[in-house]
């Protein structure tokens, strides 16, 4: 019997929130959109950088946001991660549980260790970028899944970022290999352009044969493709998944499936921060193919999601947010 509509794996980590001038970026030797993995001592060297600065912590990590939007919405999600007897983890845990998601931590023993940390550094642009200090969640491995919870999902779903962590990745394939031979749908996200630079063999087993729903956005598809031409990149994602989100930020997005290609308009938006709009996209996108509805409601869903998470600060909604996403869906459905 179904229990879970989505089983994610991933990172566990705390995010911390900056807003910082491009030339204080530059100065720090952040890139700039993109994340980059750091060290303890790189971390150090950051924290004493921006350390006049306010900040706030959020639970975070790629999937962890995506199974939390699902969850939000009314779906039920489980989490494998991995994070220490901290407390931040202490934190991570227990901000899974209160956004009604159901996780390994809840009776496994929490590593000897650091949790995992990002430090989001937003600028007047809204543009983020993330320097990632993995910690404990670097030495993910398969004790963190729950074969059982993987059997009773609908779909499976695998963080990009893994693939730069031979036991995390090892976890990923090991659980979509369980989820294969259960029946349940699988899914993965590209999650960022440096992954596909540098871990593309990771990324090629994640998506391997038969990936069911498969989520990028137009940067990561123009690298893994080596072309720009639109129509190019389309013909050559739509092979790699039976659905494929390709999200193009206020350009909208375009679902490749059925052997059609279906464009989605954006919801325009001043945008403040950038960080977990592609999370929310693919939380939203698969609550609402869970709940029956079609690629082309899911997509607009999912525009009208990372809209909302792209006008605040943080990289999670709400609860008010929440439900003003369920009435214009119940909205949009009915006009429809």
């Amino acid at each position: 019997m179904t229990q879970y509509d989505l089983y994610a794996i991933g990172n566990a980590l705390v995010d911390s929130e900056y807003k910082v001038s491009d030339a204080h970026l530059l100065e720090m030797g952040v890139a700039k959109r993109h994340m980059t993995l750091i060290d303890a001592e790189r971390r150090a060297t950051l924290l004493d950088a921006v350390k006049d600065l306010p900040t706030r912590n959020i639970g975070g990590g790629s999937a962890a946001n995506t199974v939390v939007a699902l969850a939000q919405l009314g779906g039920k999600g489980f989490y494998s991660c991995r994070v220490a007897d901290d407390a931040l983890g202490h934190y991570y845990r227990d901000d899974l549980a209160a956004n009604g998601v159901h996780s390994n931590l809840a009776s496994g023993a929490l590593a000897s260790d650091q949790t995992g940390c990002c430090m989001v550094m937003i600028t007047p642009d809204a543009e983020r970028s993330m320097s990632t200090f993995l910690g404990a969640t670097s030495d993910l491995d398969a004790s963190s899944l729950d074969e059982a919870a993987i059997r009773r999902s609908r779909i499976y779903y695998m963080e990009g970022y893994l693939a730069a962590s031979p036991s995390g990745l090892d976890a990923a394939l090991k659980g979509r290999a369980i989820a294969k031979a259960a029946g349940v749908a699988l899914s993965a996200t590209l999650s960022d352009m440096s992954m596909i630079n540098f871990c593309r063999p990771g990324l090629d087993a994640m998506v391997g044969d038969e990936l069911d729903y498969l989520f990028c956005n137009e940067e990561e598809s123009q690298t893994w493709c080596g072309s720009q031409d639109l129509d190019t990149i389309c013909e050559q994602m739509a092979r790699l998944a039976r659905v494929v989100c390709l999200t193009r930020s206020a350009k909208g997005c375009i679902v490749l499936a059925n052997g059609q290609r279906t464009e989605i308009e954006a919801v325009q938006v001043k945008a403040l921060d950038t960080n977990g709009a592609g999370d929310m996209f693919a939380g939203a996108f698969l609550y609402a193919v869970t709940q029956g509805y079609s690629h082309a409601q899911a997509a607009w869903l999912a525009n009208q999601a990372a809209a909302k998470v792209v006008s605040q600060y943080g990289n999670r909604l709400n609860g008010q947010s929440v439900g003003e996403l369920q009435a214009l869906l119940a909205r949009h459905i009915a006009g429809n």
